[in-house]
């Protein structure tokens, strides 16, 4: 069919009468809807990290504070004029959490009830989606599908330990790619709860005032740090708890690591931050029939449309680092120069303030023969992704699920992939890996943007992984 003069002519419905509906599209409300069915928060985390200095104050007991669209602009590895602009989620409890790229790494607890206050800044709409877990659908967070707001407590229950993430799911493309967006991962139900003198996991009880033990903040009873995972069939992780899931063990089918690094592929099209400046700088010139004869032709973008739909990455990034220009076809990642506003600090470590009170969080890998290192990974970039590890990985979980784990054994389970093997992933995606070195190496990890299109390699960058 001949798009400028085509065959047959599909007659657009008309959204006459419905009126309200397109309001809300493009200049959506800013009401502030009560929970339904609201259920008292258990969600120990917000007073573990007052107690630790990582907070001021918790303005709300056992309540997570979220803000979105905190503007950022961030100076790029090339000096870039004007820098990028981002949108960012910011912590109003938090004095380290003040608008980061990515957000705040989102630790609960299996089990509890989370509460998370949100309130939308700059020009509305704005949703929080909890991506990959199963709240109520008015706590979903999808535009439309729930409700665009100005202030809201989302609540939901995290029944699986895994890695999730967190993103404004209104205008999405937009918001997603300009930095809405944050890493959640779900512990053990001791996770925390063992870091507070008297508290009880089995019951969720919290005592008052909070008072920090000897133990590392999230790990659990135990002492050690712990994922979900079936690894039976690998006895290099001779700790993996089999445990039956019945049994109300909270480590069943969960395997402690000594370390833990955290990945979060990311991209810019710096043309789509040059249109940050006005919000609705994509929205058509309205016509007179709203839906009909609405007028796209008008904005800035390739060919008179709106530039959101020609999407090409010219800046990238791992856990906030920005990966600089090629040298001899390969960058290499530096997490110990990156600026404060992005995921590393001096010594390429993930702030504990800005990672759920948890320290130690690696970008760049420094691990010792024998230690078990636990990767978690996340696409959020508009490209497909490739990553290879210098050494032997068991995938044991992908999008949150963890693999082989009771009742669904019969469906999947954690698999080995060996050193040098490339895996490809697209937006969104994410899996967890369990790594137990018997060698010493320096070679580092390769991660490869792709085009979505055509696959070409858009950027490719090393992270240093040295076992010791």
């Amino acid at each position: 069919m001949s798009f400028a003069s085509p065959a047959h002519i599909i007659k657009r419905q008309s959204l006459v009468g419905e009126e309200n509906e397109w309001t809300k599209m493009f200049d959506p409300p800013t009401a502030s809807p009560f929970t339904p069915e609201l259920l008292a928060p258990t969600n120990p985390v917000p007073e573990v990290m007052l107690a630790a200095g990582f907070q001021n104050i918790v303005t709300t007991p056992r309540t997570v504070q979220r803000t979105l669209l905190n503007n950022l602009a961030l100076t790029t590895w090339d000096n870039r004029t004007g820098g990028l602009k981002f949108f960012t989620f910011a912590d109003p409890d938090n004095p380290s959490a003040r608008g980061n790229y990515p957000g705040p790494t989102l630790r609960v607890p299996r089990g509890v009830v989370f509460h998370g206050f949100t309130q939308g800044k700059g020009p509305p709409p704005h949703t929080i989606h909890w991506h990959g877990t199963e709240p109520t659908p008015i706590n979903d967070g999808v535009g439309h599908c729930s409700m665009e707001l100005g202030a809201y407590t989302y609540q939901w229950q995290p029944n699986f330990i895994g890695t999730y993430f967190h993103h404004c799911h209104r205008n999405t493309m937009q918001h997603f790619e300009f930095g809405l967006f944050g890493l959640s991962v779900f512990e053990p139900p001791d996770a925390y709860f063992a870091s507070v003198n008297g508290s009880d996991w089995r019951t969720g009880f919290l005592p008052t005032p909070v008072v920090l033990n000897g133990r590392k903040i999230g790990a659990c009873s135990d002492g050690n740090f712990r994922s979900a995972a079936n690894t039976s069939g690998f006895p290099q992780f001779p700790d993996f708890n089999s445990n039956p899931i019945e049994s109300m063990d909270p480590h069943a089918y969960t395997v402690p690591h000594d370390v833990e690094a955290i990945w979060v592929m990311s991209a810019r099209d710096s043309r789509w931050s040059d249109l940050a400046g006005n919000a609705k700088t994509t929205f058509p010139s309205f016509g007179t029939i709203p839906g009909v004869n609405d007028r796209f032709d008008l904005n800035p973008g390739v060919g008179g449309f709106f530039a959101f739909n020609d999407y090409h990455a010219d800046y990238w990034f791992v856990t906030g680092v920005p990966v600089p220009a090629p040298t001899g076809g390969r960058a290499t990642l530096n997490p110990a120069g990156a600026p404060p506003t992005g995921g590393g600090l001096p010594g390429g470590l993930i702030p504990p303030a800005l990672n759920s009170g948890i320290s130690g969080t690696q970008i760049a890998v420094n691990a010792n023969v024998g230690q078990t290192i636990l990767l978690r990974c996340l696409n959020a970039a508009y490209n497909v992704t490739r990553v290879t590890l210098p050494v032997d990985a068991v995938i044991t979980a992908w999008d949150g699920r963890s693999l082989g784990i009771p009742p669904l054994t019969q469906y999947n389970r954690a698999y080995l992939v060996p050193a040098n093997t490339p895996q490809t992933f697209v937006t969104g995606r994410r899996f967890n890996a369990l790594i137990r070195p018997t060698v010493a190496q320096n070679k580092p990890a390769i991660v490869e943007f792709l085009d979505t299109r055509g696959g070409g390699l858009l950027m490719t960058t090393e992270i240093p992984f040295r076992i010791n």
